[in-house]
């Protein structure tokens, strides 16, 4: 169709996205890569070269053992939620739906509480005296809360294949072994690459479990945090970030074409009913996966719920609402500032997101595509990467932010941008441009084009996209722990400090706070998007 020309509304609009991008995207990119090149730092690096590589030496032993464990688990589950009835099908996504609005070292709480040295499980139960920490608990903790929103994002890929294909082969004599190996997991390998993209770079850059589970084992995501949170060094802080950066670089590039084909390659598939046997070796090991883990995330997510309403009183559980109560000195305010940010971010990430794709796909403004790229920079960096360069790039006149909150809301609306945008590109290409044509018949305006025909037509997408945005922002706490004042404080970081400070009950009263507005939320979603259908 015919566009008219940008006027003075368009202009101000780019205009202003453009800016926030390059200022609040690119800039904190550039300024930790700045701060990287100067001379003492290589200095700094070479003098410790030996410590820096034992250190990526074990990040890297760790990303690629969770990666490992994360990806054949997510493809077990899948393949079984695909051969399944509805009823074990809801029953695997309310869970996972559970997993993933968790803060994502809640279950190293779990972890604890039922393996430690006092755990339910080990101390109490087997009488034993067992050591849950290092290299193991990491991977075991870090693969239980990828494997949740890995196997839901290939549940997703999996449910959108030509069912009618399969049911072919099985017309023809296939059994269930021969179509998983010779339909399914051929057309799964693009969601395959994205989920070890996914896991890989997550596991690179999470300080957190390793920091409780850790013990002994370091790694450079948590002596990255130590070294600017308990030393105040930052050049060792952005020496460790920018180690971290490089694989998670390499991985991208590889992979990066995989992670775009997914959004398009199931698209105009028949969805008809399914004919397929439970059987085979492959459905009956798929089958012993799903239940092992569901069992492990269960027994995680039900041990935070038993810890917040018990304690332990001369070596017995005892049901309490004391844990609440001695909770309530260190959650005073927090909750509320929690759930102000999450929203804020939430909602205008997912504006910005579908007016930028607005710009891109139906204005065909070229010169945003760049802006389109910028925008997925957040998703490849690790958080504390991302927050250390709002550190490094808003410290100062005149664009001195730091001690404030709007630092800390600017850089969680710019964390949730690569997926915003993402929602806003599904959203946005399914508008039909002869709608959007009738505006300008009718002498509509562009704000007339957006708010009567975008954002209505878009109003999914904007549901999904803000919602995502609210839980991610009530769970993260990588890209804000260097930004956020202790009088400032969200419920994640008070949550990682009382974990680390031993305080497991005041831990799990927290985290099922945490779970249960995030609960309400996407409940609340889920019956606005069915009574809207």
């Amino acid at each position: 169709m015919r566009l008219r020309k940008i006027n003075l509304f368009d202009s101000i609009v780019i205009l202003t996205i453009i800016i926030s991008f390059v200022l609040f995207v690119l800039y904190p990119f550039i300024a930790v890569f700045n701060y990287g090149i100067k001379g003492d730092l290589i200095q700094s690096f070479l003098s410790n070269k030996q410590y820096y590589n034992k250190l990526f030496i074990n990040s890297l032993k760790v990303a690629l053992g969770t990666t490992v464990l994360t990806t054949i688990f997510s493809i077990f589950i899948s393949i079984f939620y695909f051969i399944s009835s509805g009823r074990i099908k809801k029953i695997l996504v309310f869970i996972f739906m559970i997993a993933i609005i968790s803060p994502p070292f809640v279950t190293s709480l779990s972890y604890i509480n039922l393996f430690g040295r006092r755990g339910l499980i080990t101390y109490n139960l087997l009488k034993l005296n067992y050591d849950p920490y290092g290299y193991w608990g990491i991977i075991s903790m870090q693969s239980v809360t990828h494997i949740a929103i890995n196997a839901l994002l290939l549940i997703g890929f999996i449910s959108s294949i030509d069912r009618s294909v399969i049911n072919s082969a099985r017309s023809l004599g296939a059994n269930t072994n021969r179509i998983i190996l010779d339909i399914i997991l051929p057309l799964f390998r693009p969601a395959i690459k994205v989920v070890v993209l996914l896991t890989f770079i997550r596991s690179m850059a999470d300080f957190s479990t390793p920091a409780i589970v850790g013990g002994k084992y370091n790694v450079l995501a948590t002596e990255g945090y130590l070294a600017f949170i308990a030393e105040g060094d930052v050049s060792k802080a952005v020496i460790m970030n920018l180690i971290i950066l490089l694989p998670s670089l390499i991985i991208f590039l590889v992979f990066s074409k995989s992670f775009r084909s997914t959004a398009t390659e199931s698209r105009g598939l028949v969805s008809v009913s399914l004919n397929m046997r439970k059987s085979g070796v492959i459905y009956y090991i798929s089958a012993i996966a799903s239940t092992l883990m569901l069992f492990a995330l269960v027994s995680l997510y039900g041990a935070i719920i038993l810890s917040a309403f018990s304690t332990m009183e001369y070596g017995k559980l005892v049901l309490t609402l004391q844990n609440f109560s001695d909770a309530s000195e260190y959650i005073s305010g927090v909750f509320i500032r929690s759930i102000i940010y999450a929203l804020i971010a939430g909602g205008l990430s997912s504006v910005i997101g579908h007016v930028l794709q607005y710009y891109i796909n139906i204005r065909k403004i070229k010169s945003l595509k760049i802006i389109d790229f910028v925008a997925t920079l957040p998703y490849i960096l690790p958080g504390t990467f991302f927050g250390l360069g709002y550190v490094l790039a808003f410290n100062s006149t005149p664009l001195k932010l730091t001690g404030t909150a709007a630092i800390v809301v600017l850089n969680l609306i710019f964390k949730q941008m690569p997926f915003a945008s993402k929602i806003g590109y599904s959203s946005v290409s399914q508008v039909s441009t002869s709608q959007l044509k009738s505006v300008r018949d009718l002498g509509g305006s562009r704000i007339n084009e957006i708010k009567d025909v975008v954002f209505p037509l878009s109003k999914r997408g904007l549901y999904v996209s803000f919602v995502n945005g609210f839980t991610a922002t009530m769970t993260t706490i990588g890209s804000i722990i260097f930004l956020v004042y202790p009088s400032q404080k969200v419920a994640t970081l008070v949550m990682f400090d009382v974990i680390e400070s031993g305080k497991y009950d005041i831990g799990s009263v927290i985290a099922f706070y945490i779970i249960v507005i995030c609960l309400l939320v996407n409940v609340v979603y889920y019956l606005v998007i069915n009574r809207k259908r």
